[in-house]
């Protein structure tokens, strides 16, 4: 805490930009920094399972879907990690796609619904504090 507020004090003088970005991080709610570190660990995790020769199993067209998917979920991460409506929007598509991608795979999972529905839930909550545009 102290070390950001030297930061702030230093950049303040000389680039008003620094100054900014510590101000947009405490303007962001902690349980989005915590839901979004969560769903990048998570798309971390998945990201080797694209190439799962499992996924073959299903057709051909399979593990390029679930990469788009995962890339849907880790773009739509970044945009709620900067407070941006449409990182919103875009999760809660993906989170249908990758539910319908499950079905079709058999392999849905009860708590991992869960776990994204209260990620939605807390990002709807917050949506009117996040800014539109790019």
């Amino acid at each position: 805490m102290l070390l950001s507020l030297i930061l702030l004090k230093l950049f303040e003088r000389t680039d008003g930009k620094m100054a900014n970005v510590i101000s947009e991080i405490r303007k962001r709610p902690v349980i989005i920094t915590i839901l979004c570190i969560k769903n990048c660990l998570w798309v971390l995790k998945l990201f080797p399972s694209i190439a799962n020769p499992m996924l073959k199993h299903y057709g051909d067209f399979f593990p390029p879907l679930y990469g788009v998917i995962v890339a849907l979920v880790f773009i739509s991460v970044i945009g709620i990690w900067h407070m941006k409506r449409w990182g919103v929007n875009m999760y809660i598509v993906a989170f249908f796609i990758k539910q319908l991608f499950l079905i079709a795979t058999d392999d849905l999972s009860y708590v991992g619904i869960g776990v994204s529905a209260f990620s939605i839930i807390v990002f709807v909550i917050y949506y009117r504090q996040m800014r539109e545009g790019l």
